[in-house]
């Protein structure tokens, strides 16, 4: 009787146990077992390449190891190493660490055999900041809409884009730098290469990011190491191909150089010894981390890559907001005419005053207009993904989209006590929160609205109308994501962009419309030709 009784008690204890597991799915290094979400089964913390640490700082990375018996993928990796920069990144991870090469999957799969669509994010930061564990980004909203959605960490800062004479000398390639695009590649392959466990088509992969994301993904359909590695693609404010072309092999080396002797240190030797903490404190890298033409990621200038037609044919749908910069900072100036000239010629020389005057600024009271936010908004970034947008739609014969985002965020909740992290009572002071929002919609205000995830942000005072436009946004990214076209049942027809003219551009708002802009593409076109582009 007692033998039965523990049989009993063993196989109850053992049934219990085995319905407490999460999902599992096997991968090439070994078995991961991740957690479920409301349906959705959740991979996360999963290790795309071996940590870059030690010798492997400053290489490109090396694959992952394999690993024995059941790994937990329950809990965000490490985020990259970086500075508290910007004040609307909110973080899930435990830690930052050099050893931050981790990915993260959401998965509608319920037999891990669908072969479902796949979507791949690269945070923004200006490459110096920014994780895969950011809520924002989460996948949870698109996986219930069929999409297996993905985030992935690559090397930021001095980590990801460091290039000196030594590193290049060492390198089979005789180029460094341009570490944290190469950590991308590497995603990306781990994902094709996997995606079947996970019941994922890694034949319909689509590569997505904003801002430095953004610039990510126009840099990796322009390099060779991505032919054939995803299928589509979506950018939202951003490219590498600005204003100005990237920095060559030889520019780049002779900055690390200087980098290496004001940080204090003779040697590459002695750079790979420092801290992590130490690194990152000396190395100061304060703004958009510098890429270079290293003969390896980059093989020409990527403006010429578009030109020549040798990106990726793939679809791609591409846009921005429509107030980048909802403000000119004058760094301390008093706002004038010449003041502004002054500013623009510190980034762009001789030119500034016909970039200026390209703009309709000829008095002090234009700057009290939304000219003088145009210029800024232009010169920071919206030209980039204008001129990504056209290069693309001249050479390639696959459907090229391209939006405008309007729909501005709400007033912010005016709570003294609320936590950004842990949620907090909602005690809001604006009795009508539609009429106290900014003009235009400003740089990243989109995230959230296209990937579903507004309520994770408890900064903002989100209504009804938020989450209109969020699902609107978010079903032509899903349909895009699905089909290569953004169109379907419910939404406004969005028109492809290719042999148009003047482009039709569909403005994501409350109430979606399509809308060309002769005046606009007139402007791009007058600077696409002042610098010689």
């Amino acid at each position: 009787m007692k033998k039965k009784l523990l049989l009993f008690v063993i196989l109850f204890v053992s049934t219990i146990s085995k319905a407490q597991d999460g999902p599992r799915a096997m991968v090439a290094e070994g078995i991961l077992e991740g957690t479920f979400e409301s349906g959705v089964k959740v991979f996360k913390g999963v290790p795309f390449a071996a940590p870059p640490i030690g010798d492997l700082r400053w290489r490109a990375p090396q694959p992952a190891k394999h690993w024995n018996g059941v790994r937990k993928a329950q809990k965000f990796g490490p985020d990259p190493m970086q500075e508290n920069i910007y004040g609307d990144m909110i973080f899930c991870a435990d830690s930052r660490s050099e050893d931050c090469l981790y990915l993260n999957i959401w998965t509608p799969s319920k037999t891990m055999d669908e072969g479902l669509p796949v979507l791949i994010y690269f945070n923004g930061g200006a490459l110096i900041a920014g994780s895969g564990s950011e809520p924002r980004y989460a996948g949870l909203s698109l996986a219930r809409e069929g999409v297996i959605s993905i985030t992935a960490n690559y090397r930021e800062g001095i980590f990801g884009f460091f290039c000196c004479t030594e590193l290049s000398k060492e390198s089979t390639y005789k180029g460094s730098g341009n570490y944290g695009f190469m950590d991308q590649v590497a995603a990306i392959k781990w994902v094709k290469n996997n995606i079947k466990a996970f019941g994922g088509n890694p034949s319909r992969i689509t590569v997505v990011g904003e801002s430095a994301g953004s610039m990510s993904v126009s840099a990796l359909m322009a390099s060779p190491l991505c032919k054939g590695l995803f299928s589509q693609a979506i950018g939202s404010s951003g490219s590498v191909m600005g204003l100005h072309r990237l920095a060559t092999l030889h520019e780049a080396e002779k900055n690390g150089d200087a980098k290496i002797s004001s940080m204090g240190c003779k040697n590459l030797r002695e750079m790979r010894a420092l801290p992590a903490d130490e690194l990152l404190k000396k190395a100061a890298v304060k703004g958009l981390a510098q890429y270079n033409i290293d003969g390896y990621f980059f093989t020409e200038q990527p403006v010429e890559t578009y030109r020549k037609g040798h990106q990726l044919q793939i679809p791609l749908m591409v846009g921005g907001t429509s107030t980048e910069i909802g403000s000119f900072n004058f760094n301390g100036m008093s706002p004038s005419i010449d003041n502004v000239k002054a500013f623009v010629a510190k980034r762009h020389g001789d030119k500034a005053e016909r970039i200026v005057d390209l703009y309709g600024i000829h008095t002090d009271a234009d700057l009290q207009s939304n000219k003088i936010l145009d210029l800024a908004s232009d010169l920071f970034i919206g030209f980039s993904t204008w001129h990504w947008w056209k290069l693309h739609q001249q050479t390639t014969s696959k459907p090229v989209y391209r939006y405008n985002y309007c729909w501005p965020r709400p007033a912010m909740i005016l709570n003294d006590k609320i936590n950004c992290l842990a949620g907090g009572g909602i005690d809001n002071k604006h009795s009508n929160p539609l009429a106290s929002r900014a003009k235009g919609a400003v740089h990243s205000a989109d995230i959230e609205y296209a990937m579903g995830t507004l309520s994770t942000n408890r900064v903002y005072d989100w209504q009804a109308e938020d989450y209109i436009v969020s699902k609107q946004f978010m079903k032509y990214y899903v349909n895009f994501i699905k089909t290569g076209n953004p169109n379907g049942l419910g939404l406004v027809d969005w028109s492809a962009t290719n042999g148009k003219s003047v482009a039709p551009v569909m403005q994501i708002d409350l109430h979606c419309i399509e809308k060309a802009d002769a005046d606009l593409e007139k402007r791009y076109e007058s600077l696409s030709k002042l610098f010689n582009y």
